[in-house]
């Protein structure tokens, strides 16, 4: 699964290539330096809120454009994250199931709670 800060670090290094802008830059923006940048930037370190709207401000986008999911990013699923990186078919099988299963029981959940909630509606009137 994609994390959220390797998300935003993707849409920050598009940002910094697209504007023809370094991560020295951006460093000295954020009043640090680049090894700390370059931590953000590959996901070893988190980026705070006021960072974030720093680098927006940096970069004269909105934080919601640092934020935003792009098509590439779109599946967080963690099992089919997962199924890409796993070399047997063993493996490959039993994250299928998993997959399978856990459908199954939000499924489960998610049939339970319309029962319950169409339960109450009855006995209300």
């Amino acid at each position: 699964m994609v994390d959220m800060n390797t998300i935003i670090a993707s849409n920050i290094l598009t940002l910094l290539k697209k504007q023809n802008k370094k991560q020295t830059d951006l460093a000295d923006a954020l009043g640090t330096n680049k090894q700390t940048v370059n931590k953000m930037l590959n996901g070893t370190r988190m980026i705070n809120a006021v960072e974030l709207k720093t680098i927006a401000d940096y970069l004269d986008v909105k934080m919601e454009e640092l934020i935003r999911i792009n098509a590439m990013h779109a599946d967080t699923n963690i099992v089919h994250a997962f199924m890409g990186k796993v070399q047997s078919e063993h493996a490959k099988q039993a994250l299928q199931l998993a997959d399978e299963l856990s459908d199954m029981i939000l499924f489960h959940k998610k049939v339970r709670e319309n029962g319950t909630a169409m339960m109450v509606a009855w006995e209300d009137d």
